[in-house]
């Protein structure tokens, strides 16, 4: 025991404490930055782009970290590169680990449900802001465990620089111990000194999952005046009064305009040849069976899809095009639906995970619109005011039900100020109790706000109540359009009668 205790606290290993943590910062936040670049080309869409990265990965994980330290340390001079020992560890040990960062940094990044790009481009929020405030956050919480295992594999894989004379932790061992024969005394204060520094790391690992934890940040957010406040007042959202039958607009000026569009995935032909147009104040539902296209128009109209030919057009603006036609990149097309005025409500809510209710109504105003922080929350809690929610403003979306995020979600869609809502089914992934009160919300926009709105649904009494003209769709085409009695009473196309029928039956 005193010979553990007297070469723990030596000079001479400490030193080599010291050179060890010197090439494994080298190697760390080298390896990181340099995995950061990889991952981002590993996620280009330019496949050349993507093939260096990948090209990379395999060469770098596919050789043992051996064989690069001494390609860096001895091959390197030849080529009039000459590095130190420790300049040559970090190189090696940077280059090596990198090829792991990438993977789970692209990971991290695809893990993040797509769902909540679509939505946040709906918002108008630009690519780099798009990557900063929605994927960035949660791919980097869901990335720490991870980095955290990798920081301490590139302190162990630094040992392997003592085949280059590097006088790391390990090479003084070594030689100490073949200098004094006490091998077990000597590896035994050298383990011990790896373990208290791969604790430390782990120890840092959890202090920043700590940090960044959502339900402990959930926690301090309910102890704040106003949370607390929130929650005295929780209750049952408001029972619904009858609102008066919808009074249908008359023909004003057009706010969408489309004109023979096709969309086909692959060899699928979704769309063939759809014409629609909505004025002001008018509500259209859309009805058809599924895979009618019904989803496939409404993310067109927003440009989260790209037309194969035909026009869309926001009282003469084409979302995504220049006016020779021509296509847009995406930081434009973000300007573009902010000046259109399109908002978008999603089936699945695809509300952003790791922002609460008051937060996710706030984006728009805040990172499209520039409205400053304080004044974009009063804003949003006024919106969720306007939606029954006050009381859910600091929950997380995984934290309220399904009503609840839909509810979410349209105070999102609205914070934008759109001049046309499109409604993605946004009741179809609800349970039967909780549609009503999605309905109501949407129902008290059309009849007090007069809001322009296209909504996809399956719900035809909500159809009848709301909506001034109803479109049925079918095959990619529209079979059928006119005043929403008419056309849910005396369907005159065959295909829609005969799905009304169906639909009006499990209804009843």
């Amino acid at each position: 025991m005193d010979s553990f205790l007297h070469y723990l606290s030596m000079p001479y290993l400490l030193a080599g404490i010291e050179v060890t943590l010197q090439a494994t910062a080298l190697g760390f936040f080298g390896g990181f930055v340099l995995g950061a670049l990889l991952a981002t080309m590993a996620l280009s869409r330019h496949r050349l782009v993507a093939g260096v990265a990948r090209t990379y990965s395999v060469i770098f994980r596919g050789t043992p970290l051996v064989l690069q330290l001494v390609f860096v340390f001895t091959a390197l001079p030849h080529a009039g590169i000459v590095l130190s020992p420790i300049l040559a560890a970090g190189v090696a040990l940077a280059a090596n680990e990198a090829t792991f960062f990438a993977e789970i940094l692209r990971s991290s990044v695809l893990g993040v449900d797509r769902g909540q790009t679509d939505a946040a481009r709906a918002l108008g929020l630009r690519p780099k802001r798009v990557l900063r405030r929605i994927i960035g956050p949660q791919a980097g919480r869901a990335a720490i465990p991870a980095i955290g295992s990798e920081a301490v594999s590139t302190m162990k894989n630094s040992a392997l620089a003592s085949i280059i004379a590097l006088p790391e932790l390990t090479l003084r061992s070594n030689q100490l111990a073949s200098a004094t024969f006490d091998y077990f005394s000597i590896f035994f204060a050298s383990g011990v000194m790896y373990l208290l520094l791969t604790g430390a790391i782990t120890g840092l690992q959890l202090i920043v999952e700590r940090t960044v934890d959502l339900d402990r940040l959930d926690r301090r957010r309910r102890g704040r005046p106003e949370a607390t406040a929130a929650a005295v007042d929780a209750g049952p959202p408001p029972t619904p009064v009858p609102v008066p039958a919808r009074v249908p607009v008359r023909p004003n000026r057009v706010a969408l305009t489309v004109s023979g569009v096709h969309k086909a995935f692959g060899e699928h032909q979704v769309l063939r040849g759809v014409d629609l147009e909505l004025h002001e104040g008018e509500v259209v539902a859309l009805l058809g069976p599924s895979g009618s296209g019904k989803s496939t128009l409404l993310r067109l109209i927003n440009h989260l899809e790209t037309l194969d030919a035909g026009s869309i057009s926001f009282d003469g603006l084409a979302v995504g095009y220049s006016a020779s036609g021509t296509s847009l990149p995406e930081r434009e097309v973000a300007q573009q639906r902010v000046e259109a005025g399109v908002g978008m409500v999603f089936q699945h809510f695809n509300l952003f995970g790791h922002l609460t209710a008051r937060e996710n109504v706030a984006v728009s105003p805040r990172w499209v619109r520039g409205v400053p922080k304080d004044e974009a929350l009063a804003a949003a809690d006024q919106l969720l005011a306007r939606v029954g929610l006050s009381a859910r403003a600091h929950a997380l979306p995984r934290q309220l039900s399904g009503g609840q995020q839909q509810r979410v979600g349209i105070a999102r869609a609205l914070a934008g100020r759109p001049r046309v809502l499109l409604l993605d089914e946004p009741t179809s992934a609800l349970d039967p109790e909780l549609v009503r009160e999605v309905l109501e919300v949407i129902r008290s926009l059309a009849v007090d706000e007069g809001l322009t709105m296209l909504i996809a649904t399956h719900q035809l009494r909500f159809a009848r109540e709301v909506a001034d003209r109803v479109v049925f769709m079918a095959d990619g085409v529209v079979l059928e359009q006119g005043p929403s009695a008419q056309v849910l009473d005396s369907p005159q196309n065959p295909v829609a009668a005969r799905f009304l029928r169906a639909v009006h039956t499990m209804e009843v």
